[in-house]
């Protein structure tokens, strides 16, 4: 059965107005359990993460300006969120969130944390709400002790995981694929080591007809022996930041595809949210909740 990383460091306090829905991760919580969707039981705290497995993938001038309350204020711009105490405890209990449901996939198939999948942080710096990089910091984590010998990235937030493509260029142990919206931030792409650039407007049947014929040849191009999937819900047509036009049963079937391949082919994966910024909140809830409910039924 999945276990579900989740703290109440997830949420913090940001200036009314904030485009930003951090009232998402208690209200997914909230749901899962409301809907009977995961037990009490099986949501846990993943503590914080070390500073040792932040410095195998961040700057460490840039890790100590973070902790330290010390961006600049065209960082801070940068990044679209204050820098407070409780920013620092949010993105190191993240980037634990992740680097736990790793393990916990190792041990069951399957590991979730209801946040992370911040993937616009690069190496020594943070942008697009990302401060640190949860899936660069837990592959590496995971390289580091031995525990994977090649690593597969499967990205599909709308946006391109453009600070995890940076951070692995040089790292053949690591597989970066991004399938995201084309003409959408970032303005400036990296280049993962695949990238499916979407038109926007993209509908249900094109997105899945293509995550169909993508990753089926991957893995066996690749081989890897772990998977992370940012499941970002910002693919949604009702999403102000996404400008593709998936359904929300388009979203939870591109969830059950990534996640069935996983299970068949006996391929631990460590599933983190990424966005979601649809005008209304229950959209964003549903849409991730529903990610977690694929989970229960392909896994438990």
């Amino acid at each position: 059965m999945p276990r579900l990383a989740t703290s109440e460091r997830y949420s913090i306090s940001l200036p009314d107005g904030h485009r930003f829905p951090i009232a998402k991760y208690e209200l997914i919580r909230e749901q899962l359990l409301w809907q009977g969707i995961a037990p009490a039981a099986d949501f846990y705290d993943p503590g914080l993460a070390s500073e040792e497995d932040i410095l195998r993938v961040h700057s460490a001038d840039y890790w100590h300006r973070v902790r330290d309350l010390q961006l600049t204020a065209a960082e801070v711009r940068r990044l679209g969120l204050p820098q407070s105490p409780e920013l620092v405890r949010r993105s190191l209990s993240s980037v634990a969130g992740t680097v736990q449901s790793a393990r916990e996939a190792l041990r069951t198939g399957i590991g979730m944390s209801l946040a992370g999948g911040t993937h616009h942080a690069f190496r020594d710096r943070g942008e697009g709400f990302c401060v640190l990089n949860d899936i660069a910091v837990a592959a590496a984590h995971l390289l580091h002790h031995g525990l994977a010998r090649q690593v597969l990235v499967v990205d599909l937030d709308v946006h391109q995981g453009d600070g995890t493509a940076s951070i692995f260029r040089d790292e053949p142990r690591v597989f970066t694929f991004s399938m995201h919206a084309g003409a959408n931030y970032p303005l400036r792409k990296e280049q993962s080591d695949l990238d499916v650039a979407l038109d926007l407007g993209t509908d249900d049947a094109t997105y899945l007809r293509l995550l169909h014929d993508t990753l089926p040849g991957l893995l066996a191009r690749v081989q890897p022996d772990f998977v992370f999937f940012q499941a970002g819900v910002d693919v949604l047509a009702t999403d102000k930041l996404g400008k593709l036009a998936l359904t929300l049963s388009g979203c939870r079937q591109r969830d059950e595809y990534v996640l069935n391949l996983c299970h068949q082919h006996r391929l631990p994966v460590a599933v983190s949210m990424g966005g979601g910024y649809s005008e209304r909140l229950s959209d964003i809830v549903d849409a991730h909740c529903n990610t977690f409910r694929v989970a229960y039924e392909v896994f438990g």
